[in-house]
């Protein structure tokens, strides 16, 4: 299939870019507001998108777009420095391409990160939220089509898409470090618009304490080929229908930028410990 061979060619490649023994353990999507966690990844590779055979090339601000490769708290890791989305026009085949290329390269944890949109009126912004679980409202799925059996079953189990040890670690290093962090379930949309009140009101409704355009296809194609998950987003600002305020998309990225030293300190926390 056209879409294995692209992945399977582009993890080829990387490995020839890879010093000699290299090989990622942990592969760390820098979402919205954690782009200054790329710069502190020691002894890095670093390669643009648009050097990856196949890979898809961000459109988005504030993301990098490219492949940082090296040690971060003493682990190897792989860092995205920029994701793909279905609002730019990509497929979720497309968007979850890095997560299965990073599998192939030997990665079996996933730590995911982004912005979101908190929906509980108790939130603050600037905050983080550690994600529990998360519901898929994208309308897609990266497993429709053909399944690649060597990736992972037909119908991978989703009891437990938060690996419940490394959501242990990640409360203990935010008690540890004295970060007050919120804990919730995230509702993926597909974008680009911003919610209405009544969609607010309807999320809620349906259990989500945080929404954004990102991270559950990503999660899903994560645990298809079996890695441990472990999500973070940064609360950018709080929906309210009573009183919904513009959320432009400056704000959204300043108020992220806000949690991005509170996710860092919790994601080298956690890799300390792993």
């Amino acid at each position: 299939m056209q879409h294995q061979d692209d992945v399977t060619q582009a993890a080829q490649y990387l490995r020839n870019r890879l010093p000699g023994g290299f090989s990622p353990r942990v592969a760390v999507t820098l979402g919205t507001g954690l782009s200054g966690l790329g710069e502190a990844i020691e002894a890095a590779v670093r390669v643009p998108y648009e050097e990856i055979p196949g890979f898809p090339v961000s459109t988005v601000q504030s993301h990098a777009g490219e492949l940082v490769l090296g040690r971060l708290a003493g682990q190897p890791v792989a860092a995205l420095a920029g994701r793909f989305h279905l609002y730019e026009g990509y497929s979720a085949r497309q968007v979850t391409m890095p997560i299965r290329l990073l599998a192939l390269l030997g990665v079996d944890t996933f730590m995911v990160t982004c912005a979101a949109g908190g929906l509980d009126p108790a939130m603050s912004s600037g905050r983080v939220m550690l994600i529990t679980d998360h519901i898929n409202f994208t309308g897609d799925n990266p497993l429709i089509g053909p399944n690649v059996d060597e990736w992972g079953e037909r119908f991978p189990d989703m009891s437990q898409v938060y690996d419940p040890q490394l959501l242990a670690l990640a409360r203990s290093v935010a008690q540890a470090q004295g970060i007050a962090m919120y804990q919730g379930v995230y509702v993926g949309l597909k974008g680009p618009s911003m919610e209405t009140p009544a969609e607010t009101r309807m999320l809620r409704t349906l259990g989500a304490d945080a929404v954004g355009m990102s991270t559950v296809l990503e999660v899903i194609a994560a645990r298809h080929m079996g890695l441990r998950v472990m999500g973070l987003a940064a609360i950018s600002n709080v929906n309210i229908p009573e009183d919904m305020q513009p959320s432009p998309i400056d704000l959204v990225i300043e108020n992220a930028g806000k949690a991005g030293g509170d996710m860092a300190r919790i994601i080298k926390g956690v890799l300390g410990e792993l």
